[in-house]
């Protein structure tokens, strides 16, 4: 199968996964589109290299965060709201999705547990996995994933 071949398949397999890590990260599903094609571009440029050493997807994951953090330190290359709406509404997203308990109280935790909640429990990787991913200590990563939980937990839980 040529690499085209191999990319396009990747995608059709992965991007609704990949969607919601995106959302997740963010909060917000037109920056999860929008981080999500600026990674699957990236993703396509390094694909003959990345496809032999099998690590498509933690790619892609790593350029959605870095991606993220970017973005969210750099407030003039975000879009500005205009006054000017459009004549139709765009498209609602899924009922489900809109209405998750667990993403809103995800968006409710600050960014960076956030991150690590997301990366830690909801993907599953290791502490250092998660470190490297977002460029901190092991111990920030085991901090963050602690006060995360704490704070899930008291939202999510059913009141007594």
């Amino acid at each position: 199968m040529n690499h085209d071949g191999a990319f396009s398949d990747f995608v059709a397999a992965r991007q609704g996964h990949l969607r919601r890590i995106a959302y997740a990260l963010c909060g917000d599903w037109h920056k999860a589109d929008d981080l999500l094609q600026t990674a699957l571009t990236k993703l396509y440029v390094a694909w003959p290299r990345i496809r032999h050493e099998g690590s498509e997807e933690a790619y892609v994951r790593q350029i959605m965060v870095r991606a993220n953090i970017d973005d969210s330190r750099r407030p003039w290359r975000r879009e500005r709201p205009s006054a000017d709406l459009p004549d139709r509404p765009g498209d609602q997203p899924t009922a489900v999705e809109e209405r998750s308990a667990l993403f809103d109280a995800l968006q409710s935790l600050p960014e960076q547990q956030r991150k690590v909640v997301v990366l830690r429990h909801w993907l599953g990787l290791s502490v250092r996995e998660t470190a490297t991913e977002l460029g901190i200590n092991e111990g920030t990563v085991k901090s963050h994933s602690s006060r995360g939980l704490k704070a899930l937990e008291a939202v999510l839980a059913p009141q007594k």
